[in-house]
């Protein structure tokens, strides 16, 4: 087998152009037609693509049917947002009747796909019960396609969406089975939207954004929790607004905390993609699990 590709073989501006495509500022046409200027040796700007795309495969840590889990998907009313909103839980086997720390993880902008089930999976094998909401459902779910998933997300009601989500954590945070402590993990879309729980939520007890879009300045006076945010080294999509926000979550005094790691690129730990960043990934989320280990006991 080939070794994996990394973010070093492919040119920054072509990583940059990826971004833009994945955010649906560029469509799949135009990404193809600007990345051409980068395909050589028999590369087509189609075989960038899907070198970049995620191989779900590839990055599986825990397989579906691991029996050291109990997963199950399930249905949650939301009666101000879509109504209702699907998605997976998890929890260790050897739970028992032991009430846990639970851990919300949302996901990205193409829904609850293979991998953040994966990330569910990875937190409940770590000892919490995780449960990832698919924003999707309203409009079937995740439909098993990176791009048709990308495209759907876009029609969703996001004031709706946002109440789905909240829903999501009032649900969790009530069952009997957990601790009555809850904390929130999400990546890109799913970091913004961790973030702006953090100023909803009053009794959230940890949040960690993954390299997601910051709330507005005046906003971090609300925030309650404490801060475990991760950002790359190279996003400045997602890093000019940060300093902003930083400046307002010192002067509202928020007990938060700050890496940022050099070198890497948006998604760094997304292990399906060639953005992922090994070494950055496994500090993240060592840092990660301390985190809410400390904070949701």
């Amino acid at each position: 087998m080939p070794p994996r590709l990394t973010a070093q073989d492919f040119d920054q501006e072509l990583l940059i152009l990826f971004d833009a495509y994945v955010h649906g500022a560029v469509d799949r046409r135009g990404f193809l037609g600007q990345a051409q200027r980068f395909a050589k040796a028999g590369v087509t700007a189609a075989g960038l693509l899907a070198a970049l795309s995620p191989n779900f495969a590839a990055g599986q840590q825990v397989k579906p049917d691991d029996a050291r889990l109990r997963a199950e998907n399930v249905t949650v009313p939301s009666p101000t947002g879509h109504g209702s909103i699907k998605g997976y839980l998890v929890r260790p086997a050897s739970a028992g009747a032991t009430r846990l720390p639970t851990v919300l993880v949302i996901h990205e902008n193409r829904g609850l796909n293979p991998h953040i089930e994966d990330i569910a999976r990875r937190l409940a094998l770590d000892g919490f019960m995780a449960f990832a909401p698919d924003a999707l459902t309203p409009v079937g779910g995740y439909p098993g396609d990176e791009d048709k998933a990308r495209t759907a997300f876009a029609t969703l009601d996001q004031v709706k969406t946002r109440q789905d989500f909240l829903a999501a954590a009032a649900w969790l945070r009530a069952r009997k089975d957990g601790n009555g402590k809850m904390g929130a993990v999400g990546f890109c879309y799913g970091g913004g939207m961790a973030h702006w729980l953090a100023t909803q939520l009053p009794d959230l007890n940890a949040s960690v954004p993954f390299y997601g879009n910051s709330p507005a300045p005046e906003d971090a006076a609300k925030v309650r929790s404490p801060l475990l945010v991760h950002l790359a080294g190279v996003d400045e999509r997602i890093n000019a607004a940060w300093p902003a926000y930083e400046a307002a979550l010192k002067a509202a005094g928020t007990k938060y905390a700050v890496h940022q790691y050099a070198g890497t690129q948006h998604g760094f730990n997304n292990d399906t993609t060639p953005r992922y960043d090994a070494a950055a990934a496994q500090q993240a989320w060592s840092r990660t699990v301390g985190f809410f280990r400390t904070n949701l006991a």
